[in-house]
């Protein structure tokens, strides 16, 4: 189901987090997490869902 972009509320871009989170995703996590703490007007909550989600490291290791 497709949905409208503006419809979608701080939680429902936590969820998608979340699962990019389990899907090793990091960065995909912390892009939507940043957009759920935007949305969150309590600047407490806001800096705890940063928290949760922080920048990935750009370091890669190829295992072979």
């Amino acid at each position: 189901m497709i949905r409208d972009p503006a419809d979608l509320t701080a939680s429902d871009y936590l969820d998608g987090a979340r699962e990019m989170a389990v899907a090793n995703r990091p960065f995909l996590a912390h892009l939507l997490a940043e957009e759920a703490a935007s949305l969150t007007a309590d600047p407490a909550t806001a800096a705890g869902i940063r928290a949760s989600f922080p920048v990935p490291t750009t370091d890669r290791k190829e295992t072979n």
